[in-house]
């Protein structure tokens, strides 16, 4: 998305900023990973299909992505970006009916950082910039049954847990 293409935006714990080519080699090294491919659903790209990914999403009006910067070291140790990063985070605007919904996926790929709560603020930043700048007012998490850690952050943060029409226990609860 372009709106976001100059965009930083700064935590405590993380920085916010755009995804550009300069973080894709880092990214792409982190979905090599199968067991984080698996929980993010993802499947495995060339390092060409991910730099094409990368320029889709930043063109692409329907899809807000920021990298997940360590705010300390990036600021305390004037780092670069890539030897910073610790995961991303993502909205996507599916719904075409309801412009004010938005998906949002995190995802803290450098497992040092996992449980620390960098996940949690990078989470609450991106809501805070969907309502304040893409006029988000409704956010949806789909997330893999069996990644607890997610499932548990998303509840902490009063997420409602709901079920595809379909199952057996259908609806939210």
């Amino acid at each position: 998305m372009r709106i976001n293409q100059s965009t930083a935006l700064r935590g405590h714990k993380v920085a916010l900023v755009p995804y550009c080519p300069v973080h894709v080699a880092r990214y792409h090294e982190w979905m090599q990973n199968e067991e984080l491919r698996r929980l993010t659903a993802s499947e495995p790209l060339s390092l060409e299909q991910e730099y094409e990914m990368q320029r889709s999403w930043r063109d692409d009006a329907d899809k807000c992505t920021f990298i997940v910067l360590d705010m300390e070291r990036w600021c305390e140790q004037a780092c670069r970006d890539e030897d910073c990063m610790v995961g991303d985070v993502n909205l996507f605007l599916t719904d075409t009916e309801d412009p004010t919904l938005g998906e949002i996926e995190i995802m803290i790929a450098e497992p040092s950082y996992r449980g620390r709560g960098f996940g949690k603020e990078a989470t609450l930043m991106m809501m805070s910039y969907g309502v304040t700048e893409l006029g988000i007012t409704k956010f949806e998490a789909k997330i893999g049954q069996e990644n607890e850690a997610s499932i548990c952050m998303f509840k902490k943060l009063h997420f409602k847990e709901c079920f595809p029409r379909g199952d057996t226990e259908a609806g939210c609860q």
